[in-house]
């Protein structure tokens, strides 16, 4: 899956959040200072090329929508995350993230419990 630069992962947010938009609501819900609407329209173009988002056409405008979950983009960076920066180990990835984050234990029990029980 192609990595989506910040400019395109801040649209993909507002699209999930939302289902479907034009781009005139993804440019409302970009906080200040917003960029110009042909620049939200061009970023949406090029999520349309990268096969991140689709659109249903209304005369000259268009609606998008996710083509890609949420999810799913989701847990492909973190595969990233964890394969690039800690050679696949989760115990490497939860160790830094305690030393550095200051991730807790009674955190990391939580989130072993809820683990549990999602499977």
């Amino acid at each position: 899956m192609k990595r989506l630069t910040t400019a395109e992962e801040q649209v993909m947010l507002i699209l999930w959040k939302r289902g479907k938009a034009f781009v005139k609501e993804i440019l409302s819900d970009i906080p200040e200072p917003k960029p110009a609407y042909n620049t939200v329209s061009t970023v949406v173009r090029v999520l349309e090329t990268k096969g991140f988002v689709g659109y249903e056409s209304y005369g000259r405008t268009h609606q998008y929508f996710p083509l890609i979950a949420q999810e799913d983009y989701s847990g492909a960076e973190m595969n990233k995350l964890l394969n690039d920066h800690f050679n696949g180990s989760v115990k490497r990835m939860l160790s830094f993230f305690m030393e550095e984050q200051s991730l807790s234990l009674s955190d990391l029990d939580e989130i072993l419990k809820q683990q549990e029980k999602d499977d």
